[in-house]
């Protein structure tokens, strides 16, 4: 052998022999790694929703599972989850357990102005106060602002909020200050309205709005150019014309498969053609519309629902494919009052608890290109909605004070958002008091 293949045999067998000396090493290090592994699954639940009744439209579960919930997201959805080493149980047994609920068409920038009327204005609501109690998690807001105010919105309300705040952007850049400022032709800028969706925030602006438009098909017409520049959906609300338009023309020549017509329900036929004509018969050009792919939404608000039109078009199998209150001050403390209470109005017209939580979820998540919201999959933000089906002698109350008499009420007893508890009717998720805890508590926040 050659002194230079000497030395090099020299060499692999010193790095051989000091490679043999850290297996052991390497061994200890794979176990302590496995041990810390499977000592963080044993506390990787921080919250247990237990024994209720789970209805997940996307996943195609209607059964009894129990929800684990840990680092705010979906951890496991599944039968008869382990409960050792969970931070806390919750029992909803008898109850169901849904997808935080998604109001599509919600007015949420409230201010100050008194000028104003939804745009910084009184009638529009802070989200907080009036989503959690009904099992809503996340609201879009319906164009109350445009281009040119939206980040006053943003900054005012979106930023500031626990419920999740996305937004229809107007087509009139200044927004809904008023119905004068709503005609301005010149202010409907399709440019400048796609590039503050696309450029600036297309995690938080997911359509354009169009609304309270007195002449034509102007107004719709710039808001499908913004939305095609942003690929986005339109929602109109094409309801103040004398004589009105044609909204059979509205769905079949101006918008486009996925564009959402809004106050589907109402009843102002000098103002809109209805779907319902006066011979109680729902016109066939809107089974039409939504074969095509025409969404329909609620929209109850305060004066956009009538049994008049909802019952008959209901039993002649037209139903809005999405429910929305149209959440303001002028609706919420009306026959609307909020989206629980207006679920339970479709149950009372015949529609399963699977029907409304599937219009109230899974449907609005699709419509506006969200499919990261609206269900329960592992791995998904935690917006978790209980209610209990109350049975009993209910009634339901229109825009005209007029009374549907049900059997059924939803009443959500626990949201949680984002892995959080954010409403809790009746304690479910609390410990009982007595003298002892009230102590410990008081031990706990005093360290």
């Amino acid at each position: 052998m050659s002194i230079r293949n000497y030395k090099k045999s020299l060499i692999m067998f010193k790095n051989r022999k000091r490679f043999l000396g850290t297996v052991p090493i390497l061994i200890l290090v794979f176990f302590v790694f496995i041990a810390s592994v499977q000592s963080g699954q044993a506390q990787k639940i921080d919250i247990l929703l237990k024994g209720g009744h789970v209805i997940d439209p996307k996943n195609s579960i209607d059964s009894q599972m129990d929800i684990a919930i840990t680092d705010g997201k979906i951890y496991q959805v599944a039968p008869n989850i382990p409960v050792k080493d969970v931070k806390k149980v919750i029992d909803v047994k008898g109850l169901y357990v849904t997808p935080g609920l998604i109001d599509m068409h919600f007015h949420a920038f409230h201010g100050t102005d008194p000028n104003a009327y939804i745009a910084n204005g009184w009638d529009a609501l802070p989200p907080d106060g009036f989503t959690f109690r009904a099992g809503v998690t996340t609201v879009v807001d319906a164009g109350s602002s445009g281009w040119k105010n939206f980040r006053v919105f943003k900054a005012q309300t979106i930023d500031k909020s626990r419920t999740r705040v996305l937004a229809f952007l107007n087509i009139v850049g200044v927004g809904m200050v008023g119905r004068y400022e709503e005609q301005n032709v010149m202010d409907m800028n399709p440019v400048m309205t796609s590039l503050m969706v696309t450029k600036l925030y297309p995690d938080i602006l997911v359509g354009i709005k169009v609304a309270h438009y007195w002449g034509g098909f102007t107004q719709v017409d710039s808001a499908v150019r913004a939305a095609e520049l942003a690929d986005v959906p339109v929602m109109v609300d094409f309801g103040e014309h004398d004589p009105p338009n044609s909204t059979e023309e509205l769905y079949m020549k101006h918008l486009r498969p996925g564009d959402i017509w809004t106050h589907t329900y109402s009843n102002a036929p000098h103002q809109r053609e209805v779907p319902v004509d006066i011979d109680g018969k729902v016109k066939p050009f809107i089974f039409e519309a939504q074969k095509r792919g025409i969404v329909f939404d609620v929209g109850h608000g305060g004066g956009s629902f009538f049994w008049a039109q909802a019952i008959p078009a209901i039993q002649q199998g037209f139903v809005t494919d999405v429910i929305s209150t149209d959440m303001h001050t002028g609706s919420m403390n009306g026959g609307m009052k909020d989206m629980a209470n207006l679920m339970s109005k479709f149950l009372a017209m015949g529609l399963s608890v699977q029907d409304v939580i599937l219009k109230s979820t899974w449907k609005p998540a699709n419509v506006i290109k969200r499919p990261d919201l609206g269900n329960l999959s592992v791995g998904t933000e935690a917006d978790v909605a209980v209610f209990n089906l109350r049975e009993g002698d209910f009634g339901f109350i229109d825009v005209q004070g007029l009374k549907l008499k049900g059997t059924q009420k939803l009443e959500a007893e626990l949201t949680i958002r984002a892995g959080r508890i954010v409403w809790d009717l009746y304690g479910i998720s609390s410990p009982l008091w007595d003298s002892e805890a009230a102590k410990q508590i008081s031990r706990n926040r005093s360290l």
